[in-house]
């Protein structure tokens, strides 16, 4: 169920699934798109938060190219979602750049968090990677600087282009392009009438132009809840070396990789993560 939830000096567009009495979940992605409506089927028990991030999905949206606001502000609407909902603890998953928001939570509002699953991301912000842990792979270089013009005005050119971009996220030969571009429509469907909003719920663009500072990665053992870290091994956007530093440097986190997947959450891997999500957030 969809509403339109007062969160600060915005609205966010917030959906549940599940009983309000079951163990709350939120899913922070850039939109409620980001994470499948099978998968979230699959967290059974489970009272299940997705949102739509300010400047994407249906949440406000001023201008997502130059956004006022920074990383920080994204941890407090985090916040501000649950204390909407009333929810003073729940489990917190983020996804990819999500992942910034949720470590964030867990460092700067440990006693909301009762545990965290951390997928496809890394310890630090956009822009040049720490020495030790790995940048993006050079077919994710060569897309960005070769990629066909989208027209962000025209359906099919956005569609196709999302496509092409997920194919090389992907970075695996088990990639469903038909899948692909069901998610992307899906993403699309959902986002505002300024253009900027299909950017940034179908690449994030908005992080790209965030202040992120300060670092956190020095803060990372200062983590206190379970941690769960998921990556997919053939990940070419976050090369699954910055998952194994989150898991080395979070006290007590544990590492799962998932085989013949890259930047993304297809279906053919639902169930395993869903299962591992399940068991993580049993307490």
């Amino acid at each position: 169920m969809e509403t339109l939830l007062p969160v600060r000096d915005v609205e966010l567009c917030v959906d549940t699934a599940g009983l309000p009495t079951d163990i709350p979940l939120l899913l922070i992605g850039t939109t409620i798109a980001t994470w499948d409506d099978e998968f979230v089927e699959r967290l059974t028990g489970r009272f299940v938060i997705r949102y739509d991030l300010r400047d994407a999905g249906r949440s406000t949206t001023v201008d997502p190219d130059s956004p006022g606001y920074t990383l920080r502000d994204l941890v407090a609407d985090a916040v501000g979602v649950l204390d909407g909902l009333g929810i003073s603890r729940a489990h917190i998953v983020g996804m990819a750049t999500g992942g910034f928001i949720a470590q964030l939570l867990a460092l700067d509002h440990p006693s909301r968090v009762a545990s965290l699953v951390l997928v496809g991301t890394r310890p630090v912000a956009p822009g040049p990677v720490d020495d030790d842990l790995p940048e993006h792979s050079p077919a994710i270089f060569a897309h960005f600087s070769s990629a066909q013009p989208v027209d962000w005005t025209d359906r099919s050119s956005i569609l196709d282009g999302a496509v092409t971009a997920a194919r090389v996220f992907s970075g695996s030969p088990h990639f469903d392009a038909a899948e692909a571009r069901a998610h992307a429509a899906h993403v699309l469907d959902r986002s505002g009438p300024h253009p900027a909003s299909a950017r940034n719920g179908l690449l994030s663009t908005v992080f790209s132009k965030l202040d992120c500072k300060p670092r956190w990665r020095e803060r990372l053992r200062e983590i206190t809840a379970p941690t769960l870290v998921v990556h997919g091994a053939a990940d070419p956007f976050f090369p699954v070396g910055n998952a194994k530093a989150l898991a080395e440097e979070i006290p007590g986190a544990t590492l799962l990789v998932v085989d013949g997947v890259g930047a993304e959450l297809p279906s053919r891997v639902h169930a395993e993560v869903a299962t591992a999500v399940l068991a993580h957030t049993a307490q």
